[in-house]
């Protein structure tokens, strides 16, 4: 009996890779949320289908990138063994650069109703840039100064938080409030218990010669982690996003 797994067009897959599983899972979950959502949009009038549309955009864009990181993943095992696996660190932050710009547009379309200004949302936008560049670069280029690049993304990372909790994003939702409030309060609590996720990934994957050298002994694969918060964030925000559009079209259709 074959000791690999093949699955159709995809790089085979040792059956005891846990890593490269959650990279499977995470690509299968996020197409079904992309065909969720797209499949979704004409329930619902058109001030809500923008919204609805870059929810799957987000979802599509990582299932993608989770397709190619998957497999990228099962290569690098199929060379060295579990112990080689290498993370698709490029793949990932490609990703990343561009469905989190879009999570943050997400704040600016259901905020609209209040008043909100496209300012606010190139606010958001830049500073999850600076987050991303400044931690691919930590991980990535510089792994040497980790802790200081990680600490300069997780400033614009806090800068974001500022915006949302207490910021004119705030302001502008409980102006608007009811169902807008409710959202955005849900949206926030992803970016700041679901978001913090990525810290632990980035500290476990860059422990070595770090003050948070700990880390490194947990014995969980970074790449984990990351999976495990990409599936809760992506497609958590598109969820709060679609109950916010049905409240809303249950609302106007009473």
């Amino acid at each position: 009996m074959s000791n690999v797994l093949l699955t159709g067009d995809f790089q085979a897959m040792l059956p005891n890779d846990y890593v490269g599983f959650t990279f499977f899972v995470g690509c299968m979950a996020m197409m079904a949320a992309s065909a969720f959502f797209f499949l979704s949009m004409n329930s619902f009038d058109r001030k809500w289908k923008t919204s609805i549309l870059v929810s799957g955009l987000i979802t599509f864009i990582a299932a993608v990138h989770y397709y190619y990181m998957r497999d990228y993943w099962a290569g690098s095992v199929a060379a060295g063994g579990l112990e080689g696996g290498e993370s698709p660190t490029f793949f990932r932050y490609v990703d990343w650069v561009l469905t989190v710009p879009l999570m943050c547009v997400e704040f600016y379309l259901i905020l609209k109703v209040a008043g909100a200004t496209k300012n606010l949302m190139w606010k958001l936008i830049a500073a999850s840039v600076v987050m991303l560049v400044t931690g691919y670069w930590g991980e990535a280029v510089a792994m040497e100064q980790a802790a200081l690049w990680g600490g300069i993304s997780g400033a614009a990372y806090f800068y974001i938080v500022y915006l949302i909790m207490f910021g004119e994003a705030k302001e502008l939702a409980t102006k608007a409030g009811g169902s807008v409030l409710s959202a955005h309060n849900m949206l926030v609590k992803f970016v700041l218990i679901g978001w913090a996720i990525y810290p632990l990934g980035y500290m476990i994957g860059t422990a070595d010669g770090q003050w948070y050298s700990f880390m490194g002994n947990i014995g969980i694969d970074m790449n984990v982690v990351y999976n495990i918060g990409d599936a809760i964030n992506k497609i958590g925000f598109g969820l709060v996003v679609y109950s916010l559009a049905v409240a809303s079209t249950s609302k106007d259709a009473a």
